[in-house]
């Protein structure tokens, strides 16, 4: 559950060989031949994978409209397959036309999906005019599997998978708790103490990969936007409690060391630091039994623990909040034990959005503000900071049409030359390597990808057939596995995808008894080709360089970053604030983007080791400034409503400050270093201010410290990402 957040893999997978199996033994069951049994089983496959519309009443819709145009491509397919050129000009015309109509939405796309690769179905089989009426038999079998299955057998409501995706991030959750604990029983010097701080760090990357899932899933899983809102928000506030926990714990026991981030791309390794002093190792225990609080409180219904009671457990992790009972320890020690509360708190606020609990009442002061704080909402939906679109005014979709169009082209004329029988592997491989890709470099990761999966797929089929022999139920058994496979491994791993297609296909080759190792061999020959006339249409029609894509998405980032940050000080200044949900959650879709924009320069094969470098700093930086506009924007809503900034005139003039370098980073990086504009260092954010109303609460003065602490650290990203893009910066101070 934990590694497959709402088993969507699962499901999809799950689904797909279910499809397969039931259009075979329906087939079987009417003694149909062995190649109506793979059109069958193929058709099976597209239906079911090719259909990604979020409602049901969606889905069926595009299934039924799917029928005519399957039996239509079957139709064309077959009376074209003994005339070789014209079957060539129509195929290269389906591509082009698949991909130029996914401007159209998700149910044109599956429509394009179904044309394409049932013309290559009829290609592969081989398939006849004669046999069109067991075709069309076998085209509504498939299709009426697919909707059983879809929407009677394997039935999955977005409700439901809402629900298990909730499952999923607290499995997550738990899994930071445990790493964190690991940690702090080992301590730095620890023998493991690098491999947990590795494992600490993926757990919590694989928490906020959750966290986007849910928001994305809220859409269509949640009817009462009010509910919605109030469970994305809970899911964020205990994402970002989490993470800050664990950056806390980190530089609590690397004193010295000042641990300001997770993320893997700024070092290898997390510094060092000095020795924990005496202070803090005898904290240590006692740090460690309320992460195990935390982590008994996971799971749905009160904070528990196995020496005291929910509310005594709850009342004491609360009171960290506002410097109760805090351990005679240093103040980073001390911040870790605050940011238990918060997480606490953030916990509670989770059972109450998901479950509908309640905590019980409690007495004091600090509880009560923190209830009335998690039943505060806004009732409106999460606004979101558009950036303005750059580049070329062509479309993507157009774009992507043309260049798969010419390189399919390309691929007909070689793959001829290479096997006229099977030539539409290098067809097949040029559409697949532009899918998910927007620039050369992109596909050129993906594309040697593939081939590393298909020539590990070959020496496996080969192996598989010489244990198979004429085994027709095992090569069909053998075959559902590698579905199976593919659909699993698709969203983690594009070699074992490949891998798995390639597997499946010996099996169907096999089963065709035209499995030879010549063939298999061709196979690899094809897609080779298939990746090189990709390669070549990308760089020669409306070509993207991965520099352009790249510079595209960091500017899209850093605006995005700006307005986290804008909206995040509005209510320090006094002004009315907005939803800070929405731009942080834009925030991290724009990273995401990024980091697989910036794939080709980061992975291990790039020759441009300079550039390798440069990325991943960026990446690093940017991702730190992410985190604290991020938390800064979490914990702005905690500042009591009396404090402001605009009294103080030293964070003034930071605040603008940091957003008109902001500014001048995006010009920059938009004029290509053209711009004569240079950032500001100035003296500093503030690292005390004081509130102006209500200063009698502890908590309350941390929050503010924390918002301080968290605006310096966006301030000094931003200088160390400018000097690392070479922009220059001079003293305001």
């Amino acid at each position: 559950m934990a590694s497959d957040p709402g088993l969507i893999r699962m499901w999809s997978a799950l689904s797909t060989v279910c499809a397969v199996l039931l259009t075979l033994g329906v087939l079987a069951a009417l003694d149909a031949s062995v190649p109506i049994l793979v059109t069958g089983a193929l058709t099976a496959m597209v239906t079911t994978a090719a259909v990604t519309e979020p409602r049901p009443r969606d889905q069926a819709l595009t299934l039924a409209l799917g029928v005519p145009v399957a039996l239509a491509v079957l139709a064309v397919g077959s009376a074209l397959a003994p005339y070789r050129v014209a079957a060539d000009v129509v195929f290269v015309l389906l591509i082009f036309a698949a991909l130029y109509i996914r401007r159209l939405g998700p149910r044109a796309t599956a429509l394009g999906i179904f044309s394409f690769q049932l013309f290559f179905v009829t290609q592969f089989v081989e398939t006849r005019v004669e046999q069109l009426p067991q075709l069309f038999l076998a085209a509504l079998v498939a299709f009426g599997s697919s909707a059983l299955v879809r929407f009677a057998v394997l039935r999955s409501p977005p409700e439901r998978t809402l629900a298990r995706l909730q499952r999923a991030f607290r499995l997550r959750l738990a899994l930071v708790l445990d790493a964190l604990t690991e940690t702090a029983q080992g301590g730095s010097e620890a023998p493991r103490a690098e491999r947990a701080a590795d494992d600490l760090r993926r757990h919590t990357a694989r928490l906020h990969t959750a966290a986007l899932m849910i928001q994305k899933q809220l859409q269509i899983g949640t009817p009462d936007e009010r509910t919605a809102t109030a469970i994305q928000r809970r899911v964020a506030d205990a994402e970002t409690a989490a993470e800050r926990l664990a950056v806390l714990v980190l530089r609590a026991l690397r004193p010295g060391a000042d641990v300001d981030t997770l993320t893997p791309h700024l070092t290898k390794a997390l510094p060092a630091g000095s020795a924990v002093d005496a202070r803090d190792a005898a904290t240590l225990p006692v740090l460690v039994s309320e992460l195990r609080a935390l982590r008994l409180a996971i799971a749905p219904g009160p904070l528990r623990s196995a020496d005291a009671g929910p509310a005594e457990v709850r009342k004491r992790l609360l009171g960290y909040r506002g410097d109760e009972h805090l351990p005679d320890a240093s103040p980073a020690m001390q911040d870790v034990f605050r940011s238990t509360g918060d997480l606490a708190r953030a916990l509670s606020g989770l059972h109450q959005a998901v479950d509908g609990h309640t905590p019980a009442a409690e007495g004091t002061s600090v509880a009560a503000q923190s209830r009335a704080k998690l039943t505060a909402e806004h009732s409106g939906p999460a606004k979101d900071a558009i950036p303005r679109q750059r580049g070329p005014r062509i479309r993507p979709t157009t774009r992507t049409a043309l260049q798969v169009a010419t390189g399919s082209a390309l691929a007909v004329v070689g793959g001829e030359l290479i096997s006229p029988e099977r030539w539409y592997w290098a067809v097949f491989t040029c559409w697949v390597v532009f899918i998910g890709t927007a620039s050369t470099g992109e596909i050129l990761v993906r594309g040697y990808r593939r081939l590393l999966g298909t020539v590990a797929g070959v020496v496996a089929g080969l192996a598989l057939a010489a244990l198979v022999g004429d085994t027709s139920w095992l090569a069909f058994a053998l075959a559902g596995l590698s579905v199976f496979g593919m659909y699993y491994t698709l969203a983690v791993s594009y070699t074992l995808m490949s891998f798995f297609v390639t597997t499946m296909l010996g099996m169907l080759y096999t089963l065709l008894h035209t499995l030879t190792p010549g063939v298999l061999v061709v196979r690899i020959e094809e897609t080779a080709l298939g990746i090189a006339c990709g390669l070549a249409a990308a760089l020669l029609v409306l070509p993207v360089r991965t520099r352009e894509r790249t510079d595209q998405l960091l500017l899209d980032a850093l605006e995005r970053l700006r307005a986290v940050l804008s909206q995040s000080l509005a209510p320090l200044g006094g002004k009315s604030g907005e939803d800070l949900l929405g731009p942080a959650r834009a925030l991290d879709s724009a990273l995401d983007s990024l980091r697989l924009s910036v794939q080709p320069l980061i992975t291990p094969i790039s020759p441009l080791r300079s550039r390798r470098r440069t990325a991943l700093l960026v990446l690093g930086l940017l991702e730190t400034a992410a985190f604290h506009a991020r938390s800064l924007a979490a914990t702005a809503e905690l500042v009591p409503a009396g404090f402001h900034i605009g009294p103080d005139s030293r964070l003034v003039k930071e605040a603008c400050r940091i957003d008109r370098n902001l500014a001048t980073l995006i010009n920059q990086i938009a004029a290509q270093g053209h711009s004569d504009t240079t950032l500001g260092r100035g003296p500093g954010v503030p690292t005390q201010l004081g509130v102006t109303e209500g200063a009698a609460h502890a908590e309350d003065i941390n929050a503010t410290r924390r918002v301080l602490r968290h605006l310096q650290r966006v301030d000094e990203s931003l200088q160390g990402l400018a000097r690392t893009l070479h922009q220059p910066v001079h003293d305001d101070s």
